[in-house]
């Protein structure tokens, strides 16, 4: 049997969880003003990444005594280098509540061999953040990528904590309001919430870390592409613009372009609005169907950008299987590129929600959901 396909399709089917939808008015021409074939090192080159972290200070509203820095590898190089520069000097404790926290755990324990107490909660709920020793050193997501769960904003780090707060807030910063007096070491890549291009990190550093760094020389070597200080000083350079490897300056470009059409829609407040407009779809969607939600169990954590959803239906008998064939027929219509659930995660789909995707495209795709599920579901029945 044939079931009727909607109408109308998303405008833009990037819904992609990283690298995400590039910003509405991208176009390749907007990068003709990129510093290519110019060194980094040279006046124009250090003048555009010293505006990208200036620009990115004053959209998240960084306060002025933190530090921004562009470093390599992206979210991931960006958390490795706060571990292996800050930790082991007080005791340690690992949160984890979905794929990436868990690989902060793995490094930590079996690569820098720190004896730290591990709290994991399953996909789709969250470790008791009440009782966590925040005056250990805590490593935490503060938006699970992979689960969907992110830290409810009723929750308060103690400002009287001991020790340090290192967050990767990749698919957090410039989509949901930071604490940045609770946190010490804030990571972020381009290619998330600002769909820019990939490889380039993003951390930034308290006063409480800078001093940290200053004070303490952990007992393991350090790579170079990992050293944030020289001699018992930060090097002050990489939080300016001189950055610790070569970095695209066509990256830096479209990052440049991306910052510019955050202004245009409000910053921060109006980026908080978009996601909170384009996961609000997804969750109504649920909401009136019996045969999917979302993954995330409380609402209080639910993602406003990476949204997760599993398949509910008693009918579905292989649920990795029949979500995998669910996000093929949707990528093979044009309607929804790369929308399965993470390879860790368990069976479903991640719509990615950011303030790069337009809240009609997410409006779009829902009958398609809809058509998506109603055909899998009539083939489950046609061989039975």
């Amino acid at each position: 049997m044939d079931i009727e396909q909607p109408a109308t399709r998303p405008g833009n089917p990037r819904f992609s969880s990283g690298p995400c939808a590039k910003h509405p008015s991208f176009s390749l021409e907007s990068l003709n003003n990129a510093a290519l074939g110019r060194s980094h090192r040279a006046a124009i080159g250090k003048s555009k990444l010293k505006d990208a972290i200036e620009r990115t200070k004053e959209i998240l509203g960084v306060p002025e005594d933190y530090l921004v820095g562009i470093v390599p590898a992206s979210d991931t190089g960006a958390v490795e280098m706060a571990m292996w520069n800050l930790l082991g000097e007080r005791p340690v404790e690992m949160v984890a509540w979905e794929s990436f926290g868990a690989g902060w755990v793995t490094d930590v324990v079996k690569q820098l061999k720190l004896d730290a107490k591990v709290t994991t909660a399953d996909y789709g709920e969250i470790v008791d953040l009440a009782a966590i020793d925040w005056n250990a050193d805590v490593v935490f997501t503060w938006n699970g990528t992979t689960s969907g769960v992110r830290v409810p904003a009723s929750f308060d780090i103690p400002s009287d904590r001991l020790g340090l707060t290192i967050c990767d807030a990749t698919s957090a910063a410039f989509a949901q309001d930071l604490p940045w007096d609770r946190l010490d070491v804030t990571t972020f890549s381009w290619q998330k919430v600002l769909g820019g291009e990939a490889a380039h990190g993003m951390i930034i550093l308290s006063p409480r870390a800078v001093e940290r760094l200053e004070t303490y020389t952990p007992s393991w070597p350090l790579p170079k592409i990992f050293r944030l200080t020289k001699g018992g000083k930060l090097i002050a350079g990489i939080f300016e613009g001189a950055t610790i490897n070569t970095p695209s300056m066509l990256a830096v470009e479209d990052y440049l372009q991306a910052l510019d059409w955050a202004v245009s829609v409000d910053g921060l407040k109006g980026l908080i609005s978009r996601a909170d407009s384009n996961a609000k779809v997804l969750h109504d969607f649920c909401e009136t169907r019996d045969w999917i939600a979302n993954l995330a169990v409380d609402p209080e954590t639910w993602s406003n950008t990476s949204v997760c959803l599993k398949f509910t239906d008693a009918r579905i008998v292989d649920g990795a299987a029949f979500a995998k064939a669910v996000a093929k027929r949707l990528e093979s219509q044009n309607v929804a590129y790369d929308i399965g659930a993470y390879r860790d995660a368990p069976a479903g789909l991640r719509i990615w929600c950011g303030g790069t995707v337009e809240t009609a495209d997410l409006e779009a795709l829902t009958p398609w959901l809809d058509w998506a599920f109603q055909t899998e579901i009539a083939a489950l029945q046609a061989t039975e």
